[in-house]
């Protein structure tokens, strides 16, 4: 029997489906080999343009590195050690494939900070937390956008703008004092453990609510306002390491999942927002009160409110001026508490420092006026920055080449070939890290004793080495950064520290709760900070007691 065979025929409106779907597949084809040759390329002159110097060898394929120091309590540690291996610039492997520069050498590092936000620009990932929490203000512009917003808000950390501001920082720690004593009067035995670093925090916040925006938060007077909650409930729950963060360098994307971490640092945006939104249109409504017209445009509301006018030489849109009430209020809480903290912590585990500050203090007398905080207490100003030193509240960070360019040394590297060179190439689109704490605590730079917490190195003329004075910062430090982005509240945070710290050690003496071999970690808050370890959230329980 003969068999017929028939082949179905389409119709049209399937022929084109069918089409469609081919041709679909085909598009999606061509773009995806067209991101792979883009990316090869990219590689290839990178390859070709940037010097391939020697560094650790890749130990995860997916992690490259970083996981090691993202799981390290301190990882300027393992940079130091690396940079005595292979010099004073290497190359690490870092998340899928990726390969960044490490600069630990004064000259190159001031190189690099001379070119900030114009060569050297925050990564994708930076620039999304950033957003993400505080808007475009001043932390994440770049370019033309960072000098025009630096420059309307520099008035406002003046001299003498900071000079007016000093009873402040005083008036929030007499209030710790006022609140300390009554606990201790309270206690048995004259003494009482205090968790000190939520007290910092409140000092902190209360000051910069005052000094910036003329509102009062209350946080030491146990109010509860909505932006303490926030603030506290964010600090209950830090994370232990920075390893979720390491796929979302690669593809930042990530960072926008929908975590509980991700949820509150939503919830700490929108509260900043809704109090801010509240000090911006109370203070339109009130821009004569208690000061001068002249006063007002000075103050940090006030040079804002100014800049909203279209008229203004430095105008900021109204998502810019939200965003630096943000950056005020997040600064004000984060970066001098911890600070603060630390030079607790330190002098609890250094008495004789603690008891040499005291005395100079005494002797002193009253509290010093603005001006004596800066050239009249050499052992205060010793201790501060003995502890800006040791303890940087941002211990690193990374930056994308947005240009080639070429790094000076100060002293020859080996290449990956076994070339000395003493510049280094590097093409747009590198990958540049500084360890703030590796040069701020490097042997090599600040000597054999460099790990120590030793304030008297700041009192001679040789206490700070040669290669330590060749670090161009504040101080031969890498706290405040350099160039373009050097802290613009550096004096307004150094200020408070010495005004805040002067009060409770001269009427307090500090201990470690659990003797002198407390052990501390380190967890992610907003910014790193010190715990004890066994405790929640980021206790720092100090025993207290007056001193008589």
């Amino acid at each position: 029997m003969l068999k017929i065979f028939t082949t179905p025929v389409l119709s049209p409106l399937s022929l084109w489906a069918t089409l469609r779907s081919v041709s679909a597949f085909n598009v999606a084809c061509s773009f995806a080999a067209l991101w792979a040759m883009g990316k090869l390329s990219t590689a290839l002159r990178w390859r070709l343009k940037t010097t391939q110097l020697r560094g650790p060898p890749r130990t995860s394929f997916i992690y490259g590195i970083s996981h090691e120091l993202a799981l390290s309590q301190d990882s300027s540690v393992i940079y130091e050690r690396w940079a005595t291996e292979y010099g004073v610039a290497y190359m690490i492997p870092s998340v899928l494939g990726q390969s960044r520069i490490v600069l630990c050498d004064p000259r190159a590092i001031a190189h690099f900070y001379a070119r900030e936000t114009w060569t050297y620009v925050q990564t994708p990932l930076s620039a999304m937390q950033k957003e993400l929490i505080i808007g475009r203000g001043l932390p994440s512009a770049e370019g033309e956008a960072h000098r025009r917003q630096r420059k309307a808000l520099t008035p406002a950390f003046s001299n003498a703008a900071i000079r007016k501001l000093t009873p402040v920082f005083y008036n929030s720690a007499y209030k710790a004092k006022a609140a300390w004593d009554i606990v201790i009067e309270s206690s048995k035995d004259g003494n009482a453990v205090i968790e000190v670093q939520n007290w910092m925090n409140h000092i902190s916040l209360d000051t910069v609510g005052i000094a910036g925006f003329s509102h009062d938060f209350g946080s030491l007077d146990g109010k509860r306002a909505s932006v303490v909650e926030a603030f506290e409930t964010f600090g209950a729950n830090p994370q232990a390491s920075r390893v979720p963060l390491l796929i979302a360098s690669v593809f930042p994307i990530i960072f926008k999942i929908p975590t509980k971490r991700h949820h509150l640092v939503k919830e700490l945006s929108a509260t900043m927002e809704k109090i801010s939104n509240d000090l911006l249109t109370r203070s339109r409504r009130e821009k004569d009160v208690n000061m001068s017209e002249r006063d007002e445009e000075k103050s940090i509301v006030g040079l804002l409110i100014k800049s909203e006018s279209h008229d203004a030489e430095l105008h900021m849109s109204d998502e810019e001026i939200m965003a630096q009430m943000k950056v005020l209020l997040l600064a004000g809480y984060e970066t001098t508490s911890i600070s603060l903290t630390w030079a607790l912590i330190e002098l609890s585990r250094h008495p004789d420092v603690q008891t040499t500050l005291r005395e100079e203090l005494l002797a002193f007398g009253s509290d010093p006026t603005y001006d004596q905080l800066k050239i009249n207490l050499p052992y205060l100003d010793a201790v501060v920055h003995e502890i800006l030193r040791l303890h940087p509240p941002l211990d690193e960070f990374t930056r994308l080449a947005a240009a080639d360019d070429v790094i000076p040394l100060s002293e020859p590297v080996r290449t990956e070939s076994g070339k000395m060179i003493d510049s280094i190439s590097v093409a747009k689109g590198t990958l540049i890290t500084i360890s703030t704490a590796t040069i701020n605590r490097s042997l090599a730079i600040w000597g054999p004793d460099a790990k120590e917490y030793k304030p008297d190195r700041w009192l001679t003329d040789n206490g700070i080495t040669e290669k330590a004075r060749e670090v161009q910062g504040h101080r031969h430090l890498l706290t405040f950064v350099d160039g373009p982005r050097t802290c613009l509240g550096k004096d307004f945070a150094v200020t408070e520290f010495k005004a805040v710290l002067s009060v409770l050690v001269k009427n307090f003496v500090f201990e470690m709760r659990d003797g002198p071999d407390t052990e501390f970690e380190i967890v992610i808050g907003i910014l790193p900070r010190p715990r004890v370890v066994g405790e929640d959230g980021v206790g720092v329980p100090l025993r207290v007691r007056r001193y008589e």
